[in-house]
Parts: structure tokens; C-alpha cells; sequence
């Protein structure tokens, strides 16, 4: 309710206001009569004193004095009336400057549906939520692109881009006690301690009923990424999940801060999006295992290999081979997943900052993207063997293009050009020539590590088998 209304000058009337301080006014005159006969007695004295005085009329004086009390009264009446009228002229100018300020007002975001500069109750849901930042928070559209300019030029000073980072699959992996199998039991033996998870990776979270494994790396990588990049996590998780697991990969608030977006604050439904994030694309990287996730933005994504530390991750793909736990083993610190796509980020960011001569105001990180993974293959020539069914053009294939996208040349001929034949049978006979003139020999999982871990592997670590031996 506005203050304005709940003045007392729009709670009485005028003439009920006077009238209150006209009493309070009379009692002020009461008062003024005893002070004055007072005065007369001081003056008696004084006169029987002084024989020289003249006699003084005590009836003149009282009628001189109850003039003069009216003449005071009816003027402080005249003052109360002026307050008054000059009180309720400044109730309504409040009034008309309010509605002025909401209607001039472009109301660039609400809260809870009032505007938060000028308070007007707001029907229009138009604009992007920002649950993430504050819980009933909303923006305008044109305060979300003011917001972006804004803060996309603050990073650029400070030569950093903007990351997000998806949690499951790509910087961790958790499971449900009740999925845990027999072969994993071991673990719970392992648990490191919640009062140190800057050092640790595995915890037991029995109040979600939940084991994760944070990544081999992952504390180093946020470390040396946080100096390049402003970073979000972006997950399908809850809300709840998303912040548990920030508290492990970032106790101390130093990477994530606030940024972090749960399916909850998402405004698409089962796909995630960049319009709740305070950055323009062109300045975004994406790090997660699901494509399928980003299918407006496949151009910034860099996509990651997922990492199966437990049972249940396996079996959600449908994998049949062992996991890592069960296995007990571990993705490599020195060459896994992470060591090798924060390479990769540090030469985008190079390249974005220092390689391309225009402004970076005027830069378009996926450019970048494209230019550094077209790197990765350049100078090798492919040919395919067994990889692809007889009744489907292999340019159409999914393999074939990656290997483009990676700077490779890819052809169905072979010549001395050729650099590498990619087959899953060795016996065929591409493969046999391979062999003979001395080319690599490679299964495709060659070409889909590269795509992964934005660098070429030795081709000796993805050999290729007969069928026979298969």
C-alpha cells in the first residue's frame, strides 16, 4: 500500500485535522491567560510601590487580553488550515509522480511480478526467467541483451570467454547406494571426507542416498580454466543436485559463484539453452557429453567423451563391458578427458585473443572452434573399409564427416596419397594394402578419440583385427 494513502492527511478530513490541533491550540491560550495574570499582580506591587504610578483599569487589561487571545487564535487557525491544504497539494503531487514514474518506467525485469524499478504490478510474463539467480526473478528481453553487452565487454577486458560446463557424465559421475554393485562395495570402504573436498574425489552422500566420483583432473582444470573463462554448470539435474554438487567442485565459491542452472531454471523442456545465460554465443564454449542436449548450439559445443565410473552409468547407455570401479581402475590425471580438452580450450582462447587481428568485440569464438579442430587431422588422408554398410553413401556418414570436421581428407580411392585406412577387419583388402605399402591401419575409434579429445592419438594404441580374431 502506498504511503501517500496512509498519510493522515488522506485519513481525516480537513476540518477534523484542524479541529484536533485547534484543541490542542486552545489549551495553548489557557495557558496564555494565567501567564498574563501573573504579570498583573507584578504590577500591583509595582504600583503601590511607586506612588508616582498612575492607577491601572484591572477590567481595561482583562478586555485588552481576551482580544488579544481571539486575534492569536484565529490566526493559528489560519496557519493549521494552510498546513493542512498545503499537506494534502503534496499528497497528490506524490500520487501523480508515482503513476508519471510508472508509466515513463520500461520495467526492464520483475520480481514476483512487480517491476523492480518502479514497483507496478506486472500481468505480462513476456521476457527470460532467471530462477538461478533469484527465485521469481525475470528480465526483459531488451534488459537481457543490455545485460549481456554489459558484461560481455567487462570479460573481454579481462581477455576471458564464457564456459559451461555440464556435471554428469562430464565432470563427474554419481550413483544410487542401491545401485551399487557387489563388485563396487569396496568403495564405500574408500569414501574420502566431506571436511576436505578440495583434495578429495569420492563421496558418500547418504543424505541424497547417492556415491559420486568427481573426474580425474577436475580440480586442477576448473583451477587453470577459472583464470580463461567465466564458467557456469548447466545440468539436467534438480535444483537440489545441481548445488550439492557444486559445493564439491567448488567449496569455496570461487568458480561458479551463483552460475549455477539446473533443469528447474531451464526455459526449454529436456534441452538445455544459452538464453539464460549472460553472454552472447559468440563468446560461449560448451563442455558436455550429450549433443542431443544443445540442439540450438551444436556450433559452440565441444562434445566429451563420458566417463562410466560406475555400474549403473554403463548400464543407463546400454554398455555391457565392465565399468571403471569395477574394474578399479581410474581414467588417466596426465592424458584423460579433461588434461586433454583444457589444451584445447587454452588454444581457443589463444587464438581468440591473439591469433585473428580484428577486435575481439567483433570475434566469434566458434569460428575459433572450427579453425583449432580442423587442426587436429590436417594433413592425413582417409580411406574407409568395413565401416560403413554397402547401401549408404559414405559421405552421408556420421564418422565421415567428423573426420572432415577434424581437418581430415577423406576419399574412397586408394593411391599414395593416402595417409591411413580406416577398417574394422583387417583381412579386407584396403587393409591388406595398407599393410604392404606401409599406411597406417587404424579402427575408427582412432578418428572418434581425436573428435574427443581435440588431438591426434598414436595410431599404434587403436590397432585392427581380423574377423577371425574378432
Amino acid at each position: 500500500m502506498s504511503l501517500i494513502a496512509d498519510s493522515p492527511v488522506h485519513s481525516s478530513s480537513s476540518d477534523d485535522f484542524a479541529a484536533l490541533l485547534d484543541a490542542e491550540l486552545g489549551s495553548n491560550s489557557s495557558n496564555s491567560s494565567s501567564d498574563n495574570e501573573i504579570e498583573e499582580e507584578e504590577e500591583e506591587e509595582e504600583e503601590e510601590e511607586d506612588d508616582d504610578d498612575d492607577d491601572v483599569d484591572e477590567a481595561g487589561n482583562e478586555e485588552v487580553s481576551d482580544h488579544e487571545n481571539d486575534r492569536i487564535k484565529r490566526r493559528k487557525v489560519e496557519i493549521v488550515e494552510e498546513v493542512d491544504l498545503a499537506s494534502t497539494s503534496q499528497g497528490t503531487l506524490q500520487q501523480d509522480d508515482v503513476s508519471m514514474k510508472q508509466e515513463l518506467c520500461t520495467h526492464p525485469g520483475t520480481f514476483q511480478n512487480m517491476c523492480i524499478i518502479c514497483g507496478k504490478k506486472m500481468e505480462d510474463e513476456s521476457g527470460v526467467t532467471m530462477a538461478y539467480i533469484h527465485k521469481g526473478l525475470r528480465f526483459a528481453n531488451n534488459e537481457i541483451n543490455r545485460l549481456r553487452n554489459t558484461d560481455m565487454k567487462v570479460l573481454l577486458d579481462q581477455r576471458k570467454l564464457i564456459l559451461v560446463l555440464d556435471l554428469d557424465h562430464t565432470l563427474l559421475n554419481s550413483a544410487i547406494l542401491s545401485h551399487i554393485t557387489p563388485e563396487e562395495e569396496y568403495l564405500k570402504n574408500q569414501v574420502d571426507s566431506l571436511q576436505d573436498v578440495a583434495r578429495e574425489s569420492l563421496f558418500m552422500l547418504d543424505y541424497m542416498r547417492m556415491m559420486t566420483k568427481l573426474r580425474p583432473f577436475v580440480h586442477q582444470f576448473l583451477r587453470e580454466a577459472s583464470e580463461l573463462f567465466q564458467m557456469y554448470i548447466y545440468t539436467m539435474g534438480d535444483r537440489a543436485y545441481a548445488a550439492e554438487m557444486a559445493k564439491l567442485l567448488d567449496p569455496k565459491r570461487e568458480y561458479f559463484s551463483g552460475r549455477v542452472i539446473s533443469r528447474d531454471d531451464g526455459t526449454l523442456r529436456n534441452e538445455k539453452g544459452l538464453d539464460i545465460v549472460l553472454g552472447h554465443e559468440s563468446g560461449v564454449i560448451i563442455l558436455d557429453d550429450t549433443e542431443a542436449a544443445w540442439p540450438k548450439h551444436k556450433d559452440n559445443l565441444i562434445l566429451m567423451e563420458r566417463y562410466h565410473f560406475f555400474s549403473s552409468s554403463c548400464k543407463q547407455f546400454g554398455y555391457n563391458y565392465k565399468s571403471l570401479s569395477e574394474l578399479n581402475s581410474d581414467e588417466s590425471e596426465a592424458d584423460g578427458s579433461l588434461a586433454n580438452v583444457l589444451t584445447a580450450l587454452k588454444r581457443i582462447h589463444s587464438n581468440y585473443f591473439d591469433g585473428l587481428k580484428e577486435d575481439a568485440a567483433n570475434k566469434d569464438v566458434r569460428m575459433v572452434m572450427r579453425l583449432v579442430r580442423r587442426g587436429v587431422l590436417e594433413g592425413c588422408k582417409l580411406v574407409f573399409t568395413r565401416v560403413f554398410p554397402t547401401n549408404v553413401k559414405a559421405v552421408d556418414q556420421p564418422l565421415w564427416k567428423m573426420a572432415e570436421q577434424l581437418g581430415a581428407t577423406c576419399s574412397s580411392r586408394l593411391d599414395q596419397s593416402v595417409t591411413h585406412v580406416v577398417s574394422m577387419d583387417a583381412g579386407t583388402e584396403k587393409s591388406r594394402w595398407a599393410v604392404k605399402e606401409n599406411k597406417f591401419l587404424v579402427h575408427p575409434r582412432w578418428i572418434e578419440a581425436a573428435n574427443f579429445l581435440w588431438t591426434k592419438l598414436p595410431e599404434e594404441n587403436f590397432p585392427v583385427k581380423t574377423r577371425t580374431e574378432q
